[in-house]
C-alpha cells in the first residue's frame, strides 16, 4: 500500500533532528495511556521492540455512572512504566532518541497549573454524570432551533458544516456536557474560574505539561493539545480547525481556558524535563517528537493513509475510522467527522486529513462483564466456545451498556439476552454475545458506506478483541469484506512510533513505514455462510425495539 502523493507530501519533512549512520542507533520511547492500562515500549529504528512495561489504570467509580482517574496516581504509573521499559530494554536514559505519546480522548480535568491544585479527578470518556444534562439539552428548544437554522443555511449555501450542524447534539462521550456539569456543580471550580485560575487539561495536554516541567517551578510552558485529541471533544470544529465559537455562545465556556491546538508535526513540543523521571534522567534532554490520540495512533499503526482506508479498533470500545482525505465530510447518521491527522506545511494552508468515525462503546466491556458472570474463564477461550455450537439456538444479546450508537442512536437502550429457553447453554450465550458485537460493527460499516457513497473492500482490525478468530471470521462473512489482522497487536504503540520517527527524521515518509507492517492473517468472506448469518442479523435487528428507550 502506498499513500497518494498529496497525503505523502503532508507527512514528510516535519522534524529532521536525527540522521542515521554507523554507530548511531535510534531508540524511540513510546507511551500509550489507555482506559484500562498504561504501557510503554522502547523500539529501535527497525521497529523491533527492545523493552516494555505495563501497569493497570485504577478506574474509580465513586458513585454509579461516575468514572474517574486520580491524576497523581496516574502520573506515578506513567513514570513507572517509562523507567521500567528503558531498564527492560537494557538501555540507559541517554540512549533514548525521542519520546512519543498516545492518549485516550475526551478524558479531562481542571486545575490551577501553577499551584498544582486539582478541582476534580480526571473525568473519563466513559463517565455518565452529565446524562440528565445531555437529555435536557437534546430535547431543548434552543437545540431544535439551532438545528433548523443550520439546515436552512445548508440549503442556502450547500456547505457541509451547516449540514453537520443540522444534526448536532450533545453526547456523554464528549467533553462538553461533563465540563458543563462540573462548572455548574463544582464550587471550587466555579470560584477558580471567576478568579481566572482554572484551566482545562485534556489527557495529552496534562501529560505534555508534566513531561515538560517535571518537578521544576517553571509552570508556564505552552498550554497545548494536539489536533487529534481536541477534535473529538465536542468543543472543536473540524470544518474551521479551531475551537468552536458556539461553546461560548451556547454554553458560556470561555475558550481561553482550553489549550491551544497544534498540528501533529508541531516543532515545539519541547523536551522531557530532566526532573520528570528521577535522578537517572538528570543529564538528559530527550525531545518529545509526537503527541496524538489513541485512535489516530491506531490509524497510523494500521497504515491507513489512503482515502477510503478503514480500520476498526476493538478495545474497551469499538471505533471505526474511515479516511475521507482532505475533505471534512458531514455525517447525519450519528457518525461524526474528525481530523484524522494534520501536518501544516508552508506551501499548504491546512494540511489536514479527515475521517468519519462511528463508535460502539461496549465492545471490551461486554467481554469483561461476561467473564465476571462466569460465562467463561478467559476471553482467549471464547472463540472455541462459540464454535462448539452451530448457532445460538435463537438466543440474541443486545450490547448496550452505554446505549446504542449509530445508526440506532438510542442512548436509553438496555442490554440483555432474549430468546432464552431450557435448552440454552453457556456456549449459546457466549456465541450470541460475540455475534452481537459483530452485528454492531456491521451496522457501523454499512453506515460508513452510506455516508460516503463508497463500497469498502477490506478493513484492518486491531485491539484486544481482534485476536478472537471467531469474531474476525464472522465479521468477514457478514460484511462481505476481507478482514486483515496485523502480526503486531500494538497498533497504538506502532502508530505513535511511526509518527515520531517521521517527525524526528528517523524515516523519510510513509513509504518507509510499509516494510514494518506484517500481516498475521487475512479472514476471507465465505459467501456460502452469508444468507444464514444475514437472516440472524435481521432477527437481531428486530430485537432492538424490545430493548429501546428502556431507561
Amino acid at each position: 500500500m502506498s499513500a497518494p502523493p498529496s497525503v505523502t507530501a503532508k507527512l514528510s519533512g516535519a522534524h529532521k533532528g536525527w540522521q542515521s549512520g554507523p554507530g548511531s542507533p535510534a531508540f524511540i520511547l513510546a507511551l500509550d495511556v489507555g482506559t484500562t492500562c498504561v504501557r510503554s515500549f522502547v523500539l529501535d529504528e527497525q521497529c523491533v521492540v527492545r523493552g516494555s512495561a505495563v501497569d493497570a489504570v485504577e478506574l474509580l467509580n465513586p458513585q454509579p455512572g461516575h468514572f474517574e482517574i486520580e491524576p497523581e496516581s496516574l502520573w506515578r504509573k506513567i513514570v513507572n512504566v517509562i523507567t521500567q521499559a528503558v531498564k527492560n530494554a537494557k538501555l540507559t536514559p541517554p540512549d533514548i532518541t525521542c519520546l512519543t505519546i498516545s492518549t485516550q480522548r475526551c478524558t479531562f480535568l481542571t486545575w490551577d497549573h501553577r499551584t498544582g491544585e486539582y478541582y476534580h479527578n480526571f473525568i473519563t470518556w466513559k463517565d455518565l454524570r452529565a446524562d440528565e444534562l445531555v437529555d435536557q439539552w437534546n430535547t431543548s428548544w434552543t437545540k431544535s432551533s439551532m438545528n433548523w437554522l443550520s439546515y436552512a443555511l445548508f440549503l442556502l449555501t450547500r456547505q457541509s458544516r451547516f449540514l453537520a450542524g443540522s444534526v448536532l447534539k450533545l453526547m456523554n462521550g464528549q467533553v462538553t456536557p461533563r465540563l458543563l456539569f462540573e462548572i455548574m456543580n463544582n464550587k471550587k471550580l466555579k470560584q477558580a474560574l471567576m478568579q481566572k485560575k482554572a484551566r482545562v487539561e485534556l489527557l495529552d495536554s496534562w501529560i505534555l505539561h508534566k513531561l515538560r516541567t517535571g518537578s521544576s517551578r517553571d509552570k508556564d510552558v505552552e498550554h497545548i493539545t494536539d489536533v487529534t485529541s481536541s477534535t473529538a471533544t465536542g468543543l472543536y470544529d473540524p470544518f474551521t480547525l479551531s475551537w468552536s465559537p458556539l461553546i461560548s455562545w451556547l454554553f458560556g465556556i470561555n475558550s481561553k481556558i482550553l489549550p491551544r491546538v497544534v498540528d501533529n508535526g508541531y516543532k515545539a513540543f519541547g523536551h522531557v524535563h530532566p526532573t520528570a523521571f528521577g535522578p537517572d534522567w538528570a543529564n538528559t534532554e530527550i525531545p518529545i517528537a509526537a503527541s496524538l490520540s489513541d485512535q489516530t495512533a491506531a490509524i497510523w499503526g494500521s497504515q491507513c493513509f489512503q482515502k477510503n482506508d478503514v480500520k476498526v479498533t476493538m478495545g474497551t470500545g469499538a471505533f471505526l475510522n474511515l479516511i475521507t482525505g482532505d475533505r471534512c465530510q458531514a455525517a447525519i447518521s450519528g457518525m461524526y467527522p474528525l481530523v484524522a491527522w494534520q501536518f501544516k506545511k508552508p506551501t499548504r494552508q491546512q494540511g489536514a486529513v479527515y475521517c468519519i468515525e462511528g463508535a460502539s462503546h461496549d465492545f471490551g466491556t461486554v467481554v469483561t462483564w461476561a467473564q465476571s458472570c462466569e460465562l467463561f474463564d478467559s476471553p482467549a477461550n471464547t472463540s472455541d466456545i462459540a464454535e462448539s455450537v452451530p448457532d445460538t439456538n435463537d438466543v440474541f444479546f443486545m450490547p448496550a451498556f452505554s446505549g446504542l450508537g449509530p445508526p440506532v442512536n438510542d442512548y436509553r437502550s438496555a442490554s440483555g439476552f432474549i430468546g432464552l429457553s431450557p435448552s440454552t447453554t453457556k456456549a449459546h450465550m457466549v456465541r450470541a454475545l460475540l455475534e452481537s458485537i459483530v452485528f454492531r460493527l456491521v451496522q457501523l460499516i454499512e453506515t460508513a458506506e452510506n455516508e460516503t457513497s463508497q463500497k469498502l473492500h477490506m478493513i484492518r482490525v486491531d485491539g484486544g478483541v481482534s485476536r478472537n478468530d471467531f469474531v474476525c471470521q464472522f465479521l468477514a462473512d457478514l460484511s462481505g469484506l476481507r478482514v486483515e489482522r496485523a502480526e503486531n497487536p500494538e497498533s497504538s504503540i506502532m502508530g505513535a512510533t511511526f509518527m515520531a520517527g517521521i517527525n524526528h527524521g528517523i524515516w523519510r515518509d510513509v513509504e518507509d513505514l510499509k516494510r514494518f507492517r506484517q500481516v498475521e492473517r487475512v479472514f476471507e468472506p465465505r459467501p456460502k455462510q452469508y444468507k444464514t448469518i444475514a437472516s440472524r442479523m435481521d432477527k437481531w435487528s428486530r430485537t432492538i425495539a424490545r430493548f429501546s428507550d428502556w431507561y
